[in-house]
């Protein structure tokens, strides 16, 4: 069985070696990673609830996709390589922005990562797989603020923290999309 590595940095993104992902959850070690927000026309958000079988975070609320990149392969393809596992999509994204969080999840794992935001437009067809994804919706930015607002324990930490950042972004920068 063939085991994921995530690829080891530090703050300035240097590489710094892989690890088998879980090892690198368990121990909290600073890893590259990237998360996916689509739009639609209308400035709706597609958000994906994540599997209940999911290693940590199950059944959370979460952005379009995320994941980590393979050693050797470049964040933004990987990013369209993860779009079209979990969401069956193929989209353009451009990189909106990075940031370095650490938090407690469940199953004693902790996320440490340098996280790449990649910014897209998207109104295809939506095939989620589901190992990967329970749900999905479209949300307009309105709703989305009422149930973060009302039910923030239903998001995963890291949309917590990228979600406002990435809404500030796509309003300055929606007519480069």
């Amino acid at each position: 069985m063939h085991l994921e590595q995530v690829i080891l940095v530090d703050e300035l993104d240097n590489e710094l070696g892989l690890m088998e992902k879980m090892e690198a959850h368990q121990k909290g070690l600073l890893h590259r990673a990237f998360s996916v927000f689509l739009f639609d026309n209308n400035g709706n958000m597609l958000l994906q609830q994540r599997a209940l079988g999911k290693y940590h975070s199950p059944g959370l609320w979460t952005n379009t996709c995320c994941s980590h990149p393979r050693p050797g392969e470049a964040v933004i393809d990987a990013a369209k390589r993860r779009l079209m596992e979990e969401m069956g999509i193929v989209s353009e994204v451009k990189m909106a922005f990075s940031f370095i969080y650490k938090a407690s999840l469940d199953q004693g794992l902790t996320e440490h990562e340098l996280d790449y935001v990649f910014v897209g437009n998207y109104e295809g067809v939506i095939n989620p797989n589901c190992l990967e994804v329970s749900n999905y919706l479209y949300i307009s930015k309105e709703d989305l603020k009422s149930k973060f607002e009302a039910n923030a324990e239903d998001f995963t930490v890291w949309f917590k923290i990228a979600y406002p950042r990435v809404v500030e972004w796509y309003e300055l920068n929606i007519v480069n999309l």
